[in-house]
C-alpha cells in the first residue's frame, strides 16, 4: 500500500472526523443548561461527566479493537468506528434532558478509535526514516477538522440551535467512514497464531509503560480546561457573539497546531523522538501562565496559542515512538494500549478541572495541569531508553 496516498485518504477521513466531534463539544456547558441546568458549579460537574464519559469506556474497548485490528485488518475497525460513533452521534441531537446524553456518551465510547485506528494503519505501512514527518501531517488533519469546528459551530449555534449540530456531526463521522470504505484497500496479513501474540504483548507493554504515562498526561493536560474554556471565555468577555469568541478560545490550539505538527515532527525524524518530546511537554506547560494570569480574552488567546503550538509536538512524537518501539506483529495492540492511555487522560482530565474549577475556581486549574506537564518533561528527558535514533524495535519473544 502506498503510504502517500493512504496518509492522504487518511487526512480527508479524520478531517471530517476532527470536524464533526469539534461542533458541538467546546459548546457543551451552553447547551447543558439549554436543557435546564443552571447553577455554574452543576453545569461544570455535568461537564465534567458528560465530556468524560466517552473516554473512559474507550479505555477498556481500545486495547480490545487494537487485538482485532492485528486479527482482522484496521480497515474493518475504522468503519466499525465511523459508522458506529455517526449514529450514535446523531442520537445525541434528540437528548432533552442530561442524563441522555451522558448515556449516548457511553455508548458512544464503546464505537469510538476512529482517528487512533487511522494513526495505526499509517504507521504500519510508512518506512521509518518518514513516520515524523507523515504522522505529523496526519495530525494536521485532525486539527484542522478541530479548528474549523468549534468557528462553524458557534455561527451555526446562534442560527440553528445546538440539537442539529448533533445530527451534522453525524453526517461528517459517517463520511469519514465511507471514504475508508470506498479508497482505502488493506492488504491485512494475520499473525501466526493468537497464542504467540499474546506472549509478545504482554512482553510489549512493559517498556512501553513510560510512553504510555506521557499519553496520559498530554491528554489529561489539554482535556483539563478544555471543556471549561467556554465558561472561562465567558468571565473574560462580555461582548457581542459570545459563542464565536468561546468557540475562537477552543479552536486557536488548532492553528498552532497546524504549523507544530509537521515542523517538530520534521525534527523529530532528524534528532529523535524523546528530545522534541521532553521540549514540547515543557514548552506546554509555561503556555498555562498567561493563561492562568490572563485578565481579558487576549491573553487567553495567546496563551491558548502558545499551549497548541507545543502539544502538535507531543501526539505525534509519542505515536513514532509507539511504532518504533512495538512489533509490527502487534502494532496495533500497542496502539490500542497507547489509545486508553489518550482516552484515560481524556476522562481524568476533565474530570480533575472540573471539580477543582467548582471548589477553587477555573484559575488553579491551570496550576495544577502545569505541575504534571512539568514532572512528565522532566521523566522524558531522563529515560534514554526512549531514544529510537539508534534503537531499533524489541525482539519478539521466542
Amino acid at each position: 500500500m502506498n503510504w502517500r496516498r493512504t496518509l492522504w485518504i487518511l487526512w480527508i477521513a479524520d478531517f471530517f472526523t476532527g470536524m464533526g466531534m469539534s461542533l458541538i463539544l467546546p459548546f457543551l456547558p451552553l447547551y447543558i443548561e439549554q436543557l435546564g441546568v443552571h447553577q455554574t458549579a452543576a453545569v461544570e460537574r455535568w461537564t465534567g461527566w458528560i465530556f468524560s464519559a466517552q473516554f473512559i469506556v474507550s479505555v477498556f474497548f481500545q486495547p480490545l479493537w487494537g487485538s482485532m485490528a492485528d486479527k482482522y485488518g484496521r480497515k474493518v475497525m475504522l468503519l466499525r468506528a465511523g459508522f458506529g460513533m455517526g449514529i450514535v452521534t446523531a442520537l445525541m441531537g434528540l437528548a432533552t434532558h442530561p442524563w441522555q446524553l451522558l448515556v449516548l456518551r457511553i455508548i458512544n465510547g464503546i464505537f469510538s478509535g476512529f482517528i487512533s485506528m487511522s494513526i495505526s494503519l499509517l504507521a504500519s505501512v510508512t518506512p521509518n526514516k518518514h513516520s515524523g514527518r507523515a504522522l505529523g501531517t496526519l495530525q494536521t488533519g485532525i486539527v484542522a477538522g478541530n479548528l474549523l469546528g468549534p468557528i462553524a459551530g458557534g455561527i451555526m449555534a446562534e442560527r440553528m440551535g445546538y440539537h442539529y449540530i448533533f445530527f451534522l456531526t453525524g453526517a461528517f463521522l459517517c463520511t469519514a467512514g465511507l471514504l475508508i470504505l470506498l479508497f482505502v484497500h488493506e492488504g491485512h496479513k494475520q499473525p501466526a497464531s493468537a497464542k504467540q501474540k499474546t506472549k509478545v504483548h504482554w512482553r510489549t507493554v512493559k517498556p512501553l509503560m513510560p510512553v504510555f504515562i506521557a499519553s496520559f498526561v498530554t491528554n489529561l493536560g489539554m482535556m483539563s480546561i478544555e471543556p471549561l474554556a467556554t465558561v472561562y471565555a465567558k468571565q473574560l468577555y462580555h461582548g457581542l457573539h459570545l459563542e464565536f469568541f468561546a468557540g475562537l478560545v477552543v479552536s486557536i490550539t488548532g492553528v498552532a497546531n497546524l504549523i507544530g505538527s509537521p515542523t517538530l515532527g520534521r525534527i523529530g525524524d532528524k534528532i529523535g523522538q524523546r528530545k522534541v518530546l521532553a521540549f514540547a511537554l515543557l514548552m506546554a506547560a509555561l503556555a498555562f501562565i498567561p493563561q492562568a494570569l490572563a485578565g481579558n480574552i487576549t491573553t487567553l488567546l495567546i496563551g491558548r496559542f502558545l499551549l497548541g503550538l507545543f502539544v502538535g509536538g507531543m501526539v505525534p512524537s509519542l505515536n513514532v515512538l509507539v511504532k518504533k518501539l512495538a512489533p509490527p506483529e502487534i502494532q496495533a495492540t500497542v496502539f490500542g494500549f497507547n489509545s486508553s492511555s489518550l482516552f484515560l487522560g481524556n476522562f481524568v482530565g476533565p474530570l480533575l478541572g472540573s471539580h477543582i474549577a467548582a471548589e477553587w475556581g477555573i484559575r488553579s486549574v491551570f496550576y495544577v495541569t502545569m505541575s504534571f506537564l512539568l514532572l512528565n518533561s522532566i521523566a522524558i528527558f531522563l529515560n534514554k531508553s526512549l531514544d529510537t535514533t539508534k534503537s531499533k524495535s524489541p525482539k519478539m519473544a521466542s
